[in-house]
């Protein structure tokens, strides 16, 4: 949704602007084209992709700058750069292309035979997810399973797994997805595969994609302008119903229990939120792209002070 981005950030009025998950930098070269008077100051977690972006991007020459840290430093990491606010902020939560289409990386089961069982964005520290499936007990695996992919055969996956793994540590991303098949659909015909949600699942808990993500809103806020412009697109419900959740807490609504006499949580308007309904991609564009398919992009707008 390149253009909803564009104009839900308001990029044209020119500033500078964070793109939270930099990735291959295709949101940031959009902003810097969308005005000659905007910089960028990308983040993300994943050292190869800040090195492809600072180079697919060296052409602004310094009216770009990557950071490799994860998003939710971004309060930290600009205060500590002496800057005290911004006119926008993207964040497109979840995995990249260029992690999904690179089998040694180990999120997606489409390449066969061979790709280790990884699935860290930043690979220079925590477990993959080859280290949860072969520690991990029944009841931890089937929880994972059931409350980050949504998966309703969590128990038969999880018990397939510690069936198979006391035979020989599972190793690749195809011997998982063959392990979820045997477990879930025998018949070899799908509309979507049978692993995709325990993919998703083992992903989000090996990066804690979850964690955090209301606080992040939060620290996006206080670090907009007056006007400044807050864009963030997610791609499965769980992330959404976070940020829907914490946009609105943002624009004041009350998030107290029903039954509290008084509101306790604090809530003030500090932000206009934008989209009232999630906009998702268009039939012209799921086409070109049919991983934005899934994509929902809310926006919200910081109040005068």
């Amino acid at each position: 949704m390149p253009a909803e981005v564009i104009t839900q950030l308001d990029a044209a009025r020119g500033g500078l602007y964070i793109d939270a998950t930099l990735g291959m930098g295709g949101h940031s070269e959009l902003i810097l084209n969308a005005s000659p008077d905007n910089r960028v100051i990308g983040f993300d977690r994943d050292a190869e992709a800040n090195e492809i972006a600072t180079g697919q991007l060296a052409g602004f020459g310094g009216r770009f700058t990557a950071v490799h840290t994860d998003f939710r430093q971004v309060k930290e990491v600009i205060r500590e750069k002496g800057i005290g606010s911004v006119a926008g902020i993207l964040a497109d939560l979840g995995v990249s292309s260029y992690q999904l289409d690179t089998p040694e990386r180990g999120f997606s089961f489409r390449f066969g035979q061979g790709y280790p069982l990884d699935m860290r964005m930043d690979r220079s520290e925590g477990l993959t997810a080859a280290d949860l499936v072969n520690s991990l007990g029944e009841r931890e695996l089937s929880d994972i399973i059931f409350k980050f992919g949504e998966e309703r055969a969590a128990r038969r996956i999880a018990h397939q797994i510690i069936a198979a793994r006391a035979k020989g540590a599972i190793k690749t991303t195809a011997q998982l997805a063959d392990l979820v098949v045997k477990a879930v659909h025998r018949k070899g015909h799908w509309r979507i595969h049978p692993a995709t949600r325990t993919f998703q699942a083992l992903r989000i808990a090996v990066n804690r994609e979850l964690d955090g993500l209301d606080q992040f809103v939060a620290d996006a806020v206080d670090l907009l302008e007056s006007d400044g412009r807050l864009v963030i697109i997610t791609f499965h419900s769980l992330e959404d119903r976070i940020i829907k959740q914490a946009l609105r807490f943002q624009s004041g609504h009350c998030m107290c229990p029903p039954t509290q006499p008084e509101c306790r949580c604090g809530a003030t308007p500090r932000v206009e939120i934008l989209t009232r309904k999630a906009i998702q991609p268009g039939e012209e564009e799921v086409a070109v792209n049919p991983r934005s398919r899934s994509a929902k992009l809310r926006a919200c707008r910081k109040l005068p002070a």
